[in-house]
């Protein structure tokens, strides 16, 4: 029978349906996942300890004969077993146990060898080993647990690392001859790489320190280089189309930067440059624009939407809530009203009436209107425009790829925009925008304060609402953000609901209280940050709805409860809705933190008010699977490849990928043919980019 590597692993010799069922757990269905899930970590067991060297505390490995086995029950304990077997070498005897595991009597009997990995103990006077691995062994026997670098692996509940190491191994020694190498020899030749064979051996079972860091570094840049050729198409293709060359002179985008009531910032003139320059090119821009909460992305999505404009096109923003796109709508509108500009605006969300709704179909169809806000409402097949030119995205992480994908066919290959308020270091934005352009905003506009960070424990609170209590008299307002809406039983945390009840009844019954969470529907979300905005709401009681909000000039005061709970972008996009205005504003923190990880990211925010600064500290405490999102951006294809740790190792395999693709963009060359099949595979929604068109 020809051995395939989507071979379902339920047929590997000791795998039957129920392991089958704990390893799809794990994401392995078939022979290929099982060899592509890597150990998370190694043991050095390279060096037997003989039994009269044994130190308590330490963690040893020795090799020994059986002399007794059994178990007997624990007086202590009902239902309690404890399996006990005396183990000697040359140099002396060492009893060892197991609890709660009675059928390892029956792997226990005199005369038999075992090799043994544990920690040693003392009790009742004597040394023992308790619970260690062990692995049954004849005298000679190449062992998989000692004499060697041990893989360990993540594994679930009621699977032991010694049976999932010998399952790789069964399948090492089945499959081995059927793991082609899809790497191009000329690529592996340039960067001294091991061939897969090898690297997948030594990756699971390494001859050494040195051939593992050397399987390591081949399958990072297979994981690089696989996720780099997808973008590198997708740009390739993104260029060959035709797009729309945009008049980039005109008197709407020029009377709009005049008319501001402040100076762009010189970070904001470049962006626009870069911007301007790729709308004047008849090729499709794809350009992602980072920046900074309250760095003034909308001014310049506004300026390049205007240009579209002035050249006779439709532009559309898309943004993630009513909330926002009303604020941006507002904000616009009115601003291009006081200039003078006729520009015919429409609004477009979810919650409109239908006989509204239907009016604005027909004048974004008829091309009645020039620039079109809205949220997944303009994603509807109703929506279609007559000449759409720029398409904007706000906030991008807060929609799905294929969400994003839907506007920008509404017009004949618009030129698209992708803004981001989540800052990402620019060598790792390569790592999941490889196919887009990217443009930072590096600078705030001037006359904006720092905000004010501190961290308190929970029994600061007192103090806390006398602090809240002063701004508020000062004619200030504020924000105090919870974890949770409603209250839980299973984590002593204070909600959202509870304390609006005890803000309103007794600890600020003087004051104008309020309450917004995501389950209340958008018009009423709506409905309460108009009256925050317009003065009515003193103390705005909020989960994380507010994450991406509107901007309140007056708000001076960012309280974060249970601040531990929260992400660290969380925190400081949170942070980002005050200091808007001309007050000194201050974000409190408050949290009892106990996990190292947690005292970081809150060390992090107090110390930092630099989103990108933020960002680094994110990566660096949670690394860039979580940071980016892995099921969103496809990172678990990276495998065991780092962009944190690994960048030299990321640029090289994007180097080479954007070089073989300008070479065989369809993958048609005779050495490209295992690797296009590869990519079919693994990325199956970019198969259609691979044919040549």
């Amino acid at each position: 029978m020809i051995k395939k590597l989507d071979d379902s692993v339920r047929y590997l010799k000791g795998i039957g349906p129920g392991r089958a069922k704990l390893l799809h757990r794990l994401g392995i269905a078939s022979v290929e996942d099982l060899l592509y899930y890597f150990p998370r970590r190694y043991e050095d067991r390279t060096n037997f300890t003989t039994i009269s060297a044994l130190q308590e505390g330490q963690i040893h490995t020795i090799k020994g004969k059986v002399l007794t086995a059994g178990a007997r029950r624990s007086f202590r304990r009902r239902g309690f077993s404890i399996v006990e077997a005396l183990v000697e070498d040359a140099t002396g005897t060492l009893a060892c146990v197991w609890f709660n595991q009675p059928y390892l009597k029956e792997y226990f009997k005199p005369g038999q060898y075992l090799v043994l990995y544990g920690k040693v103990d003392r009790y009742a006077g004597r040394l023992q080993m308790s619970a260690p691995e062990f692995e049954l062994v004849s005298d000679e026997t190449d062992s998989l647990e000692a004499g060697r670098i041990v893989p360990v692996y993540s594994l679930p509940e009621g699977m032991t690392q010694r049976y999932f190491r010998q399952i790789v191994k069964t399948c090492l020694d089945e499959y081995l001859p059927s793991l082609a190498d899809f790497l191009p020899y000329d690529i592996r030749t340039r960067h001294a790489l091991l061939n897969l064979a090898k690297a997948v051996i030594n990756i699971h079972f390494p001859e050494g320190p040195q051939p593992q860091q050397e399987a390591h570094r081949r399958l990072s840049f297979e994981g690089f280089f696989l996720f780099q050729i997808p973008l590198a198409l997708r740009k390739l293709r993104a260029k060959e189309k035709k797009g729309l060359a945009h008049r980039i002179d005109g008197e709407l985008a020029d009377a709009f930067i005049k008319g501001l009531p402040f100076a762009l910032t010189a970070s904001q003139k470049k962006v626009i440059d870069e911007i301007k320059t790729d709308m004047a090119k008849p090729q499709v821009m794809q350009r992602l624009l980072q920046g900074d909460v309250g760095s003034g992305k909308t001014v310049v999505a506004t300026v390049a939407m205007l240009v579209a404009v002035q050249g006779g096109y439709q532009a559309a923003i898309l943004v993630p809530t009513e909330i926002l796109a009303k604020q941006h709508y507002d904000k616009v509108r009115l601003h291009l009203a006081g200039l003078g500009l006729r520009v015919k605006m429409g609004l477009l969300v979810s919650s409109g009436k239908p006989k509204e709704k239907e009016k604005l179909y027909q004048q974004i169809r008829q091309g009645g209107l020039d620039i079109v806000v809205g949220t997944h409402a303009l994603l509807e097949e109703t929506v279609a425009f007559r000449n759409l030119g720029l398409v904007v995205i706000d906030e991008q992480h807060k929609f799905g790829v294929a969400q994003r994908a839907l506007l920008p066919q509404k017009g004949a290959h618009p030129d698209v925009l992708i803004m981001t308020a989540t800052p990402i270091p620019r060598t790792l934005a390569i790592t999941i925008y490889g196919d887009l352009d990217i443009s930072v905003i590096t600078e705030l506009p001037a006359g904006r304060k720092p905000v004010v960070t501190k961290w308190v424990g929970p029994d600061k609170r007192e103090w806390l609402y006398g602090f809240i209590r002063q701004q508020v008299e000062a004619g200030r307002q504020a924000y105090v953000v919870y974890p949770l809406i409603e209250e839980s039983y299973k984590l002593d945390l204070l909600s959202a609901e509870k304390m609006y009840v005890q803000f309103k009844k007794n600890i600020f019954k003087e004051c104008t209280v309020g309450l917004i969470h995501g389950k209340l529907k958008e018009t009423e979300q709506d409905k309460i940050m108009t009256a925050f905005e317009e003065g009515k709401i003193q103390i705005l009681i909020a989960t994380t709805v507010l994450e991406v909000g509107i901007d309140v000039a007056n708000a001076s005061v960012m309280v974060v409860e249970h601040a531990e709970r929260f992400g660290l972008s969380q925190l400081h996009q949170l942070r980002g809705r005050i200091g808007r205005g001309p007050y000194e504003s201050f974000c409190v923190l408050v949290s009892g933190a106990g996990t190292p990880e947690a005292k970081a990211r809150l060390t992090a925010m107090t110390k930092h008010s630099d989103g990108f600064a933020i960002a680094e500290e994110d990566l660096r405490i949670r690394g860039p699977g979580e940071f980016f999102g892995r099921r969103q951006h496809g990172l678990g294809e990276l495998g065991i490849a780092d962009p944190l740790s690994q960048m030299q190792l990321l640029r090289e395999a994007r180097q080479e990928a954007i070089k073989l693709i300008a070479g065989d963009p369809g993958l048609q060359e005779k050495q490209n043919a295992q690797l296009k099949e590869k990519l079919a595979q693994r990325f199956p929604e970019y198969d259609n980019l691979m044919v040549v068109g």
